[in-house]
């Protein structure tokens, strides 16, 4: 790992992530998630500023659930018995990462349906209607 003060910190910026990523199923789900829906935003056309608008969705759901994971191992190293204030804290994250996945859904269908509208009405014109 380089010894300078950014090459350090982007080490461990890395291996928050990786440790994150080999950890955290829900992280890998938004990834996976998130991919599908840039293939579809690029097979559908959506052009570069909505695109945008979905990548920042997209890096809100992944940075909530990087900091949800952050904050559940703080409150696991500080305690692994049961406290209600322990309890509040790791719910309140999981509800900031459930606030962000409903955002991104909502984003979604309004850049999308436009886009699949479109894509509809070309296939029930072509003859080849939806049954």
């Amino acid at each position: 790992m380089p010894r300078g003060g950014f090459g350090r910190s982007l080490g461990y910026a890395l291996a928050g992530l990786a440790h994150a990523w080999r950890t955290q199923a829900n992280l890998r789900f938004h990834f996976g998630a998130a991919l599908l829906v840039l293939l579809a935003a690029f097979m559908l056309g959506v052009p570069a500023g909505e695109l945008s608008l979905l990548c920042l969705t997209i890096a809100l759901v992944l940075v909530a659930e990087m900091f949800n994971t952050a904050l559940e191992a703080v409150v696991d190293l500080y305690t692994r018995r049961y406290h209600p204030l322990a309890r509040v804290a790791k719910d309140v994250a999981a509800g900031a990462v459930l606030l962000a996945a409903i955002n991104a859904v909502v984003v979604g269908v309004l850049v999308f349906y436009p886009y699949l509208m479109a894509l509809l009405h070309r296939i029930s014109s072509a003859g080849g209607g939806i049954k």
